[in-house]
């Protein structure tokens, strides 16, 4: 279904119930974290419900729920990147790991800070041709194909300590797919990892804490955005419930994905992207879905 508009912005979420939102959210929480695209669930889920398209606002908004979840999960990892680059910078030790570990997240930060600027009027527009499920299919089958190419050719023998700058711009480059709904900021990021042979375990964690500063710039960006489109204080009321649902899903598949990965590959996720693309192109080509 066609999103609603509110000034030009999408906010098609104000006209689901509080169910509705509630599974939404229950939906983004676990997918923002898993390399399968929430955007794309985002999109897909109302489709085949028959629901109203939530719209590009309501899913960035609803990573907030993943930073929670993210910011919770590794918040030792956190306070320690914090005091030791503090620490670092006042012995001036420009050698010292959590530096560079903090430094390379800033770089990592840029590539997608200024895509999204850039595209944000394209992001953002009701009925934007982005959101469209063909984009997700084919988004969906190509990054399938990079994470196997990932897993099939990659050692995966590197540890976040050996982390150079270069490495973090590399990641933060394939952040910038992420845009594009079907690729999954954790999916590009968790795959630029792995094609510089970090461990799964290790290139999930370097996934998280890169994407820090995107989740919180994309989300707080967007509720600035709908703050000046004036929207109607229930539609404030959903999103509240989308994030508390969120936050509490994206812990659980957080803890879920780190332990997965200790133990197994990615190749279930290859094969969940690609059938999902498989689908959704069949259905297109069908008429069941539009």
């Amino acid at each position: 279904m066609s999103a609603a508009c509110t000034n030009g912005v999408d906010v098609g979420f104000a006209a689901l119930s509080y169910l509705q939102i509630g599974f939404l959210g229950v939906v983004q929480g676990i997918t923002e974290l898993l390399p399968i695209s929430s955007t794309a669930h985002m999109r897909i889920v109302p489709a085949v419900l028959g629901w109203n398209d939530p719209g590009s606002a309501f899913s960035a908004i609803m990573q907030l729920a993943a930073l929670a979840a993210v910011l919770s999960y590794f918040s030792k990892d956190v306070r320690t990147l914090l005091s030791g680059t503090v620490h670092a910078l006042k012995r001036r030790d420009y050698e010292s790991r959590d530096l560079r570990l903090a430094v390379g997240i800033v770089l990592a930060t840029i590539p997608i800070a200024v895509a999204g600027l850039l595209l944000s009027p394209l992001l953002n527009a009701c009925n934007t041709p982005l959101r469209g499920l063909q984009v997700i299919a084919v988004a969906s089958i190509g990054m399938a194909t990079l994470l196997a190419v990932s897993e099939w050719k990659c050692s995966h023998t590197r540890l976040l300590r050996d982390m150079r700058l270069r490495d973090a711009l590399w990641v933060g480059l394939a952040q910038v797919g992420a845009l594009i709904p079907g690729v999954s900021r954790s999916g590009s990021t968790l795959t630029g990892a792995l094609f510089l042979n970090f461990s799964r375990e290790e290139a999930a964690r370097l996934s998280f804490l890169i994407g820090l500063p995107a989740i919180a710039l994309a989300g707080l960006k967007e509720l600035l955005v709908l703050w000046h489109a004036h929207i109607a204080p229930d539609a404030w009321l959903h999103l509240l419930v989308g994030l508390g649902v969120g936050s509490a899903s994206a812990f659980v598949a957080i803890w879920g994905l780190m332990r997965f990965l200790e133990k197994f590959s990615t190749w279930i996720f290859v094969g969940y992207r690609a059938l999902m693309g498989v689908l959704l192109l069949v259905g297109l080509n069908a008429g069941w879905l539009v």
